[in-house]
């Protein structure tokens, strides 16, 4: 693990706390979520769950998780066998790669990627093999189809799959994903999606993998309150799954965190069965932000591409003279008093993403005001 440090986002949050900068990098709202699932938690405080819930997660959670999955995405699963709930969904991802991966076992993931995939695939004795999402002349990310099928290989364990991805904002399309799917049943591989921004869809239709033919037996489906709900601090996730691999996980999970979260899960519990009307009000708001900080950055002289979904967009740094986004970041706090985060760090071949940053607009808007008319001195 020695060529892991301290993640860029510690970095750069530290950064925006020193200089007092607008905080666009690091991905977490500066609003608390639905009232419903904060009052739910003050009263499993209050009512005495402070305890070890079951290692699997309390029924109550398990049970909404499966509603919710049947009732957005039409997944059915057993509570009891097929959800594990974990603590966020970077146990989840941890505990997945661990439980499937052995030492010298291959992971096919798209780059740009979160950190923590790189340090799980390391930590499991993996070997990474990466597939780089290029923009094409429309902005929107896209990867080379020769590409993917030359990273899979006879020892290819698993695809890591994030869509909607961070930090591209990139939708995986129908046709993609079913090319995905073709793949893992060709080289009978596993696939770990991680859904986490599954309701923060703007411009296209979210579709899991699972949902595929042929793909509900092979694939551990990862999602968490934490972006929905507004509520990154928790870290209350769940992975569901075909019973096998979910026991898999749950092996591993028992040894990394054991439970966690025990007066939080009836709130999520709480969150995951609030009516439509909610998750179609969260994703209208996060798209009005989107739209509030594109038009910024626009004017500011970035090249802004395309966001799909996610809390995020990313911005190509070379119209304003930037060549090096690690530098560009470190200097933007003293240049416009505002905090991104550079994407060149998620990719294996960092030339791909070396010119490209990204900010967060999961922000008040009075907040994306404040850094749009602190940008404009970049024009």
């Amino acid at each position: 693990m020695r060529p892991f440090g301290t993640t860029i986002f510690a970095e750069m949050s530290a950064l925006a706390v020193r200089t007092g900068a607008v905080n666009l990098g690091q991905g977490f709202p500066d609003t608390d979520g639905p009232p419903e699932m904060l009052a739910a938690a003050a009263q499993a405080l209050a009512g005495g769950a402070n305890q070890y819930p079951p290692l699997a997660g309390i029924p109550a959670l398990r049970h909404a998780i499966v509603e919710h999955e049947q009732r957005f995405w039409g997944l059915a699963r057993d509570p009891d066998t097929e959800v594990v709930v974990t603590a966020g969904a970077t146990e989840a991802v941890a505990a997945a790669i661990l439980a499937l991966c052995e030492p010298g076992d291959e992971v096919v993931c798209f780059e740009p990627y979160y950190d923590s995939y790189a340090a799980s695939i390391t930590l499991a004795g993996a070997v990474r093999r990466p597939v780089t999402l290029r923009p094409g002349p429309d902005g929107r990310y896209a990867f080379d189809e020769a590409e993917l099928r030359a990273a899979f290989g006879p020892r290819t364990r698993l695809v890591l799959l994030n869509t909607p991805h961070n930090p591209t904002g990139k939708v995986f399309t129908p046709a993609e994903l079913a090319l995905i799917a073709d793949l893992c049943q060709r080289h009978d591989t596993y696939a770990v999606t991680d859904e986490v921004y599954e309701h923060l869809v703007f411009d296209a239709p979210h579709t899991p993998l699972a949902g595929l033919p042929g793909m509900r037996e092979r694939t551990l489906r990862i999602s968490s309150a934490g972006k929905t709900f507004s509520c990154t601090g928790w870290k209350v996730g769940w992975a569901t799954g075909p019973a096998r691999l979910v026991s898999a996980v749950l092996r591993v999970k028992q040894f990394l965190t054991f439970v966690n979260a025990a007066p939080l899960q009836p709130a999520v519990a709480v969150a995951l069965r609030l009516p439509d009307a909610y998750f179609t009000g969260f994703t209208a708001t996060l798209r009005a932000n989107r739209d509030r900080l594109v038009a910024g950055l626009t004017a500011a002289g970035f090249g802004v591409l395309p966001s799909e979904g996610t809390y995020f967009v990313t911005a190509d740094i070379r119209p304003l003279g930037g060549t090096d986004g690690v530098e560009f970041c470190r200097e933007l706090p003293g240049r416009a008093g505002v905090v991104a985060v550079p994407t060149q760090v998620f990719y294996d071949h960092q030339d791909a993403g070396r010119h490209l940053i990204r900010f967060a607009f999961c922000k008040r808007a009075e907040v994306i005001d404040d850094a749009v008319d602190r940008l404009r001195k970049l024009a």
